[in-house]
């Protein structure tokens, strides 16, 4: 994987390399995909929180959930732009947003 000085433009936006990745990244490495956006994240300590959790409706079953907080930067909003526009992500994973740039996407787990 490239550095993120290579994806991330002197003021630490996203550049359209990165977007363009997280656009075509494959469905079949989501746990890349993630960490990949997380590396490029602006603030993560603040706006990223990753936990296991019960699934909503399958009993004994877990998801890795995702909730993901934009902090209305711009480079966030970009980069969710981005993540919004690889469907076949979006249709699999993306579980929720909300008003004030607030997202939940989940991963089930293999058990």
């Amino acid at each position: 994987m490239e550095t993120n000085e290579l994806l991330l433009d002197e003021d630490g936006y996203p550049t359209e390399e990165c977007l363009e990745k997280i656009k075509k990244w494959n469905y079949n490495d989501v746990k890349e995909w993630f960490e990949f956006i997380k590396e490029h994240w602006w603030a993560p300590d603040w706006g990223w929180t990753e936990i296991d959790e019960p699934h909503e409706y399958r009993e004994n079953r877990t998801v890795h959930r995702y909730y993901i907080s934009t902090g209305g930067w711009s480079g966030n909003e970009s980069i969710i732009h981005a993540m919004e526009q690889n469907y076949m992500m979006k249709s699999l994973f993306w579980v929720q947003s909300r008003r004030g740039g607030h997202y939940i996407f989940e991963i089930q787990n293999e058990e």
